[in-house]
């Protein structure tokens, strides 16, 4: 079965899309394409052919031009199935199955609810957007043949119109990042310890608060800080505050460099803010923590807690408390013992629950189904 996954927007080594699903199909027999946007060029890599339709600049173009260029390198493929990853190929999949195709829609996050939470936009503005997105969203993935959702949440917002749904959670892969808790907990002579935040940098993921932490941090205890800042104003800001000199910025890390940040680190931050679209979320980031050994210092979100607490291998904090995060960090670091049976416990979590190949099962199974 000849498949194609298409993107226009993510990176072509991004985790969910190429290192967890494409790869995951090319080992289980599918032919597998993935399209990308990154004006990287073409290439073949574990068993997944890379093709690349060029990077455009702005938005705009994405939208427009790229999308179009992205569906004439679909239609030209020739696949039998294609999947696709980006809200903007929505239009795409229906030109698909107007010439046949079988279409899945990766739904990574609850979109109607994502522009419910783009303050910089007026509050009534948000919400006809929201409306207008969601009408759009249903009548679009009505025609596709099959919904695979990031989360249950997502996964219950689709079954609402689509007979066809599955949740495909982003959860680690087993022995990716695996680490020593037991290792990490003890700072040579002169030696600081580290705690990490490794995703991409935002105001609404908590970094000023994190930033903000650090000034309160004992011990000397320093924020590997792994990812890209979505705008240089921010970066600039928290550059001034007192915090900064605790931070080792690393910028965008391959997987390899977010193993290496991990291993050396004794906890992991995930202190998003309750904005509508985070609090139903299931961040991989935490999950990553908790593969790699690491206690996780989380949001204090009802479904994140039952996960951490529930797993006991972690702390939940109040996300817009600098002291609340400062303070979980500290007894992590004056707690040894404590902190090494949290990150144990959240190794074991993942081993039985929170792990992708659990989660490829289900993905196989609907190409099996869409298959016959």
């Amino acid at each position: 079965m000849k498949v194609a996954h298409l993107t226009s927007a993510h990176p072509r080594y991004d985790t969910r899309i190429f290192h967890k699903q494409c790869r995951s199909l090319a080992a289980g027999g599918y032919s597998v394409t993935l399209v990308v946007a990154d004006g990287e060029g073409d290439e073949e890599r574990d068993g997944v052919a890379i093709v690349d339709v060029g990077q455009l600049p702005g938005r705009l173009n994405r939208v427009v031009k790229t999308t179009r260029r992205v569906f004439e390198q679909a239609r030209h493929l020739d696949a039998d199935l294609y999947h696709l990853h980006d809200p903007e190929l929505m239009p795409v999949g229906r030109r698909l199955k107007r010439l046949g195709k079988r279409v899945v829609y990766d739904a990574h996050e609850d979109l109607p609810r994502q522009m419910l939470a783009k303050h910089y936009l007026g509050k009534l503005t948000r919400q006809v957007l929201s409306r207008a997105v969601e009408t759009y969203q249903r009548q679009a993935c009505r025609q596709f043949d099959a919904i695979v959702a990031a989360t249950p949440h997502i996964r219950d917002r689709f079954n609402e119109f689509h007979p066809q749904v599955v949740d495909v959670n982003n959860f680690p892969m087993l022995g990716e990042l695996d680490g020593a808790p037991d290792a990490r907990l003890s700072a040579s002579p002169g030696e600081s310890l580290s705690v990490c935040y490794v995703g991409g940098i935002a105001e609404v993921r908590g970094i000023r608060e994190v930033i903000r932490a650090m000034e309160k941090v004992e011990q000397g205890c320093r924020l590997q800080l792994a990812g890209d800042f979505k705008t240089l104003a921010l970066e600039q800001e928290v550059m001034t505050y007192a915090g900064w000199a605790q931070v080792e910025a690393h910028g965008y890390l391959d997987r390899a460099g977010v193993r290496r940040v991990m291993a050396s680190s004794v906890a992991g931050l995930v202190t998003l803010h309750p904005i509508v679209n985070y609090l139903d979320a299931l961040p991989v980031k935490m999950f990553e923590y908790m593969s790699a050994g690491l206690p996780v210092i989380a949001s204090d979100f009802p479904l994140w807690r039952e996960i951490v607490e529930g797993s006991d291998c972690g702390l939940c904090v109040d996300p817009l408390d600098p002291d609340a995060i400062a303070g979980a960090i500290n007894y992590i670091v004056s707690h040894p013992e404590r902190a090494r049976e949290m990150g144990r416990n959240g190794q074991r979590a993942v081993v039985e629950r929170y792990n992708w190949q659990q989660e490829e099962r289900k993905l196989l199974d609907t190409y099996r189904a869409l298959a016959r």
